[in-house]
């Protein structure tokens, strides 16, 4: 248990720290660190059963897919660098 919380928190902190950053290229990292985190998660709340939680971090997944799909999938605006 005390391996997922290490990367728990590496990469849930670095997502949120991500988020906040004011460079877009910074910014864009945010999902992937997010979606890096998310099997550590599951694996903890299941491991510990706490249901609810499990429940939230598919809406959590799929939050940080939306980011993926807009950051590293979408084909680049014309206005955008």
């Amino acid at each position: 248990m005390m391996f997922s919380q290490i990367f728990i928190a590496l990469f849930g902190c670095t997502a949120v720290a991500l988020t906040q950053s004011s460079s877009p290229v910074f910014n864009r990292w945010a999902c992937i660190f997010g979606l890096l985190g998310q099997p550590f998660w599951m694996y903890a709340t299941y491991s510990s059963e706490q249901w609810g939680m499990f429940g939230i971090t598919f809406v959590y997944t799929w939050a940080w897919w939306i980011g993926f799909r807009r950051h590293w999938l979408a084909k680049p605006r014309r206005w955008q660098k």
